[in-house]
């Protein structure tokens, strides 16, 4: 128990958590003050000095899956349902320059309130938002780099990204997968994006020396439906991620066919008509996409998302308490 208990202070010491009164505010002559700082809330800090289950929470849901105040409402929910079974919700998001681990009621609602205004950060990104003190949602990639630094084990989200369709000629593939084959970290979601290329992703999740598991089936689920077709393949690999998909509630899939149909629509519409590309893509596709269904795809993504909350906390609290005996 000291060893574990030492261990996670040595984590923690890097990482110190801001007061109001220590946050540089304007005049203060200390521009670069906090370049570099992480700041973790009390609740998460005190979580993870005492071993206690900590889930990760991505924030481009927040600033790009769905409008104000849904965004808001929705995250607010989903740490709840965390909190429900049992460990403490750790939203993650870059704001005023600054990584925060844990946000609060007041930081969750400006996130929400800036929207697609805010920065949505990946590994790439980081550097620069932090320089220039901007805000922004963190993407799959940047949640699972900054929950890693501070010990967190448990991350949970809507679907990872993957390699888009065409991906073989453009090479547009999400930094999800290569973050996945290089942080040690369990992340829980209900699969791939369905707009994506589901073979292909999971192909280059082998490739990255991944572990890939589905909850209860053997079926690779496909985000908005339990499944993809495409069956699990189970890797082994130290010092890389764990993916661990939960097919969505059968009450809250969408057929197969409809979502299959709308899909295509907004591919044909983003490659023709739009001409968009890159990290603008897949926001573009899942909004369309949720137009196209009438709203079914975002209500389906809601109820995914606080499905794998309740799911992920369970496996933070059950890891947790492995973790107090083992050291024991």
């Amino acid at each position: 128990m000291a060893s574990n208990a030492l261990s996670r202070l040595a984590n923690l010491h890097r990482h110190f958590h801001i007061t109001k009164s220590s946050t540089h505010s304007k005049g203060s002559g200390s521009e670069n003050a906090n370049v570099g700082t992480i700041k973790i809330s009390q609740d998460v800090t005190t979580a993870l000095a005492n071993g206690k289950a900590v889930v990760a929470l991505e924030s481009t849901i927040i600033s790009h899956g769905m409008p104000y105040p849904q965004n808001f409402e929705t995250a607010k929910e989903v740490e709840a349902i965390v909190r429900e079974h049992g460990a403490v919700p750790a939203t993650i998001a870059i704001l005023q320059g600054i990584p925060c681990i844990g946000l609060s009621t007041e930081e969750l609602e400006r996130l929400a309130k800036l929207g697609t205004n805010a920065r949505k950060i990946s590994r790439r990104d980081i550097a620069h938002v932090v320089a220039t003190r901007g805000s922004g949602g963190t993407t799959v990639s940047a949640t699972m780099i900054f929950a890693s630094m501070v010990g967190i084990s448990i991350f949970v989200t809507g679907g990872i990204g993957g390699v888009h369709k065409n991906g073989e000629s453009t090479m547009d593939i999400s930094s999800d997968l290569t973050e996945l084959g290089r942080t040690p970290i369990t992340v829980i979601s209900a699969g791939v994006k369905s707009i994506l290329d589901i073979p292909r992703t999971l192909e280059y999740l082998e490739t990255q020396g991944v572990s890939v598991v589905s909850y209860r089936t053997d079926d690779f689920p496909a985000f908005f439906s339990e499944k993809s077709g495409c069956k699990v393949n189970r890797k082994l690999d130290l010092k890389s991620g764990i993916l661990i998909a939960i097919p969505i509630p059968k009450e809250h899939s969408v057929s197969g066919n409809i979502i299959e149909s709308a899909i295509q629509t907004a591919l044909r519409e983003a490659s023709s008509d739009k001409e968009i590309t890159g990290s603008a893509e897949t926001p573009y596709l899942l909004s369309r996409v949720n137009e196209l269904t009438g709203g079914a795809s975002l209500e389906s993504n809601i109820a995914l998302v606080k499905n794998n909350a309740a799911l992920g906390a369970k496996i933070a609290v059950a890891l947790s308490h492995i973790q107090d005996h083992g050291s024991s």
